[in-house]
C-alpha cells in the first residue's frame, strides 16, 4: 500500500485531491493532515471519512510533533496546506508567513529524514510571477510577487527547491492558476458571487473589473498533480493553467446569467491594494508529459453554479451563522461600498 500524506486536505483543492486520489488509486492509503482553520472543513471530506484507506489527523503543519512523523512515514507528500486568500494577507501577513513559509520548512526538515519518501509536491501558485502584462509566464521566469500571500508562496516555493538542491529531497514544485469548482470557501470570487447572486445580494467587483485571471477546474488540477507524481522530474517546476483568461467583469456577468439574475446586482467597489492586473501561464512543459485540461470553462462554470445551487447546506451556515465570516465580510466590503448606489 502506497502511503500518501495530503496536507491541507480538508480545504478546497486538498479535499478534491483526496477524493480524486482515493478513486484513482486503489493501492493508496491517504492521510489527511489539516488544522481545520476557518476554510478547512470536515464537511469537505464527509464522503471519504469512513473509507478504510483514509485517515484524518487534525494538526498544524508547523507543529513538528504532529507533522514530522506523518512525513517520515510517507511515500508521497502532496503539500496543499497554506493560507491562501490575498485579501486576508493584506490584513494579517504574519499568519501567511507562519503557515506558508515556516510550516513548509517544518515539513521539509521532516522530509530530510523520511527514509521511504519518493516525492514531495510543493503546491505553489501563478501569483508568484506577479502581474503579467503580455505573454505567459514560463517556469524559468523571474518571481516577482506583489502581495504578502504571493510572497509567502514564493518563499515556500524556493525553500522547497533549496531542499532538493542541498539535501536531495525529491521536491517538485507546481504553480497553478486560479482554481474553481465545488467546495471552494465562499470568500473567493466565484463562490462568493454565485452565492450572493442566489440570494439577490450585491456582487462587490473590484475596480474597473478588467483584471484578468486564468481559470482552472479543480479536477484538472488534481489530474495534473497525479501525472506529475508519475512523470515529473525532481527539482523541476511545472505550470498548471486552464487556458481560460477572463476579465473579472466578464466572469461576473457570466455568473449572473447562469444564476438568472440581473447585472444591476454588480456593485463596483474600491480596488484591492496592489491588485495584479493579469496572470497567464505557459503550460507547454506539463503538456509535454501528456496533460491537457478536459473541462471547458463555460461548462465547468455552469456545473459549479449548479453545485452551489444544490448545496446550500454547505455554504449557508458559513455565510449566515459564522460570526467570523460575517465580520470579515463587513470589514472587507462595507467601507468599499459606502456611498455606492
Amino acid at each position: 500500500m502506497v502511503k500518501v500524506l495530503v496536507t491541507g486536505g480538508a480545504g478546497f483543492i486538498g479535499s478534491n485531491f483526496v477524493r480524486y486520489a482515493l478513486g484513482a488509486h486503489p493501492d493508496w492509503h491517504v492521510t489527511t493532515l489539516d488544522k481545520l482553520t476557518y476554510c478547512g472543513r470536515l464537511e469537505n471530506l464527509r464522503d471519504v471519512m469512513d473509507s478504510p484507506r483514509h485517515t484524518f489527523v487534525k494538526g498544524d503543519i508547523a507543529d513538528a510533533v504532529v507533522s514530522a512523523p506523518l512525513v517520515q512515514a510517507a511515500d508521497i507528500v502532496v503539500h496543499f496546506a497554506a493560507e491562501t486568500h490575498v485579501d486576508r494577507s493584506l490584513q494579517s501577513a504574519g499568519e501567511f508567513i507562519h503557515t506558508d513559509v515556516f510550516g513548509t520548512f517544518v515539513l521539509l526538515e521532516a522530509a530530510r529524514q523520511a527514509p521511504r519518501l519518493r516525492r514531495f509536491i510543493q503546491v505553489s501558485t501563478d501569483e508568484v510571477y506577479g502581474s503579467v502584462p503580455t505573454g505567459a509566464s514560463r517556469e524559468t521566469d523571474e518571481l516577482r510577487p506583489r502581495n504578502p500571500y504571493s510572497a509567502s508562496k514564493a518563499g515556500a516555493d524556493r525553500l522547497a527547491y533549496s531542499y532538493f538542491a542541498t539535501y536531495q529531497v525529491p521536491v517538485v514544485v507546481t504553480r497553478a492558476s486560479n482554481n474553481y469548482g465545488p467546495y471552494q470557501f465562499p470568500e473567493k470570487v466565484i463562490p462568493l458571487f454565485i452565492t450572493n447572486a442566489l440570494e439577490d445580494q450585491p456582487l462587490p467587483l473590484y475596480g474597473d473589473g478588467l483584471n484578468v485571471r486564468d481559470w482552472l477546474h479543480v479536477d484538472d488540477h488534481c489530474r495534473a498533480v497525479d501525472l506529475i507524481l508519475e512523470k515529473g522530474v525532481a527539482g523541476e517546476v511545472y505550470n498548471i493553467g486552464g487556458g481560460n483568461e477572463v476579465p473579472n467583469v466578464d466572469l461576473t456577468k457570466r455568473i449572473l446569467d447562469l444564476v438568472g439574475k440581473p447585472e444591476t446586482l454588480i456593485r463596483p467597489v474600491a480596488d484591492r491594494l496592489g491588485h495584479d492586473r493579469r496572470y497567464a501561464l505557459d503550460t507547454a512543459k506539463l503538456r509535454a508529459l501528456g496533460w491537457d485540461p478536459v473541462h471547458v470553462f463555460a461548462d465547468g462554470l455552469a456545473a459549479t453554479v449548479e453545485w452551489y445551487r444544490a448545496n446550500p447546506w454547505w455554504w449557508g451556515p458559513i455565510k449566515h451563522q459564522d460570526p467570523a465570516f460575517q465580520a470579515y465580510y463587513q470589514q472587507q466590503y462595507a467601507a468599499r461600498t459606502a456611498g455606492q448606489p
